[in-house]
Formats: C-alpha cells, structure tokens, sequence
C-alpha cells in the first residue's frame, strides 16, 4: 500500500487524531463492520465529520463516493501513514511496579511494539528475569541497543532517575522516549519525546467534573 503524507507538515492534533481513528476502526473491524461513511465514524470519534476528511486528506483520498470507507483498507492504511504497519523494538529502562506492568502487557506486541530487552541500575534487579527478559545494567544500554536494534526508549524509573536514564537512551543512539515518569526531561532535537502522564488526564477529568455547572 503506497500512502505518503501530501504536506511536510502535518499537524500534532491530526496524528493524535488518526490514533483514535485506528482505534475506533480496529473495534469497528471486530464487529464485523466493512463499511463506513465518515458521519457515523466522526461521532464514534467525537469529530466533526469535515475533520475526519481533512485528517485523512493529509495523506490520500480513502473513501470511495456514495459508500464510505471501506473500514479493513482504511484500517491499513492510517497504519501505513502512522508506520504501525512494522515492528518497532523497544527498550525499558525501570523495572519497577509500572515497568514490569509494562512488560507483561500484550497489547504492546499486538500492536507492533517489541519490548526486547529490559534495564534497571539496582545491583538487586540486574541479572533477574522478568516476563521472559534478563535485566540489564543501564550501564550496558550503550551496547545493547545496536546489538539488539532498539530504536524506542521506555522511561518508567522514579523521576529523580528520569533523566540520567534519557540521557543514556540519547547516548546509546534512541531516537525517541515514551516517557511514563512524572519528570520532564532533556534530550537533542534530534531525539522525539513523548509524555505519558496519569496525573495529567486526572486533574482535567476532577476540572472538567468540578466546572461542569
């Protein structure tokens, strides 16, 4: 499937987008549904049906006059332009409570994300198994991430370690970090970051409760 991105600069929001898109359309796709017009997919999405075209427009024409879209193809397709349609290897730094969650979350994998190998600076931890890999010192990253081609970083050590663990995921050669932990860090311009932070969507959802009079 040939889809490539018709502008350089696609906004934020609209790869944002395109993850619930793939989500509704993977549910979607369970139950058996094999085509969509894109008013019924915006309010499963809860977009306007102008913007889910929009979106989409970025990157091709997709749906097919008078039908919709037909959800198996446009499933693929958003999976092409969000280059999920490949194997990403991954390596997690913190073996704590979150990090060995993490691990033994299927999702992951189901969805292309590889965790490979696992790395922890606690003398107690390095040499352990856990879910099936062997603990690594943070120290070996350097050598570990080109050995096994990693290419994602995962932080889910304690702040206070967030950022040594970033700046030796940058120095091992990651290009980009989902970071779990709730500190922000320093990285190149070069290397991507994202944030996963719980307590983030937790003050708006008690906002949005408290303000909704």
């Amino acid at each position: 499937m040939n889809v490539s991105p018709k502008n350089e600069h696609i906004p934020r929001a609209t790869i944002q987008r395109l993850t619930t898109y793939l989500q509704v359309l993977e549910a979607m796709h369970k139950e058996g549904v094999q085509v969509i017009s894109s008013e019924p997919l915006s309010r499963a999405c809860d977009v306007n049906a102008s913007q889910v075209r929009k979106d989409l427009a970025y990157f091709g024409e997709f749906g097919v006059r008078g039908v919709g879209y037909y959800v198996s193809y446009l499933l693929e397709a958003i999976k092409v332009c969000l280059h999920a349609n490949r194997e990403w290897r991954a390596a997690l730094v913190g073996v704590g409570n979150l990090g060995r969650a993490l691990l033994n979350h299927r999702e992951f994998r189901r969805r292309g994300f590889t965790i490979v190998a696992a790395f922890d600076c606690d003398p107690f931890k390095i040499g352990e198994t856990a879910y099936g890999l062997e603990v690594y010192c943070t120290k070996t990253l350097v050598d570990k991430v080109p050995e096994l081609d990693i290419e994602i970083g995962i932080i889910t050590t304690p702040p206070e370690r967030a950022q040594r663990a970033a700046t030796q995921l940058v120095e091992a050669g990651i290009k980009g970090i989902l970071n779990y932990s709730a500190a922000r860090i320093s990285v190149p311009d070069t290397v991507f970051v994202e944030y996963v932070d719980f307590f983030h969507q937790i003050y708006s959802l008690t906002f949005n409760i408290s303000n909704r009079h």
